[in-house]
């Protein structure tokens, strides 16, 4: 067994999820690929029931599509489906920054100032992976701080589905660096509680998202 892969204490359920999450994100699990449950379930060292459970989890997310009796494949996402969803999370976050900025209480903002700078101690280390996962969650709380709920669930669902696609944003050190320049602004933005900039900022970074993945799809 691959002890790399081998689950620990932690929630079964949820440390499946993540760890197959981790296969479809870094492109062990190709796009348009089935899934070897086999394999997986072995090489995790867990049962066929949470590790279906698990694959019911991931197709909620959009990272997956299970079809009954014949196994499940890692969903494929077309340009035209990629540009189609950051067209509408970039109107969503820069609504959430500008609400954010209303909103947000001062120890709320802090918070996320820290976790801001928590991503540029990973990019320093040039430690994609965690930097990737404290950048997800820099957007959805950064979406909380809209205090809108209906905002957060369309930008939740739209996030989940591009987990892969804002992965392979950072592929390259030019990109990397390009996104890291963008959360700069984003940040100072939103120590000065200027909405009208934040916002345009949140709608620009994910533009240059699409710029940063179109040639990788």
């Amino acid at each position: 067994m691959n002890t790399s892969l081998a689950i620990t204490n932690r929630s079964l359920h949820d440390q499946v999820v993540s760890r197959v999450r981790d296969l479809i994100i870094e492109g062990v699990l190709e796009p348009g690929s089935r899934i070897d449950e086999a394999s997986l379930i072995d090489e995790l060292g867990v049962s066929r029931t949470p590790f279906r459970e698990a694959l019911r989890t991931l197709a909620a997310e959009g990272l997956l599509i299970v079809r009954p009796s014949k196994g499940s494949v890692v969903r494929k996402l077309t340009p035209e489906d990629v540009f189609a969803m950051l067209e509408v999370l970039g109107h969503l976050e820069q609504l959430a920054g500008e609400l954010a900025c209303e909103r947000a209480s001062d120890e709320e903002i802090q918070a996320l100032v820290d976790l801001h700078n928590r991503m540029l101690v990973q990019y320093r280390a040039r430690d994609r992976m965690p930097y990737y996962k404290l950048n997800q969650e820099f957007h959805s709380r950064l979406t909380e701080l809209s205090k809108n709920d209906t905002l957060q669930e369309m930008q939740r669902n739209l996030q989940a589905r591009l987990k892969r696609i804002r992965y392979i944003g950072n592929q390259r050190p030019d990109s990397w660096a390009g996104a890291v320049e963008d959360h700069e602004v984003m940040v100072s933005a939103l120590k000065a509680r200027d909405g009208a900039r934040l916002g345009q900022a949140m709608a620009q970074h994910i533009a240059n998202t699409w710029d940063r993945v179109k040639d990788s799809i």
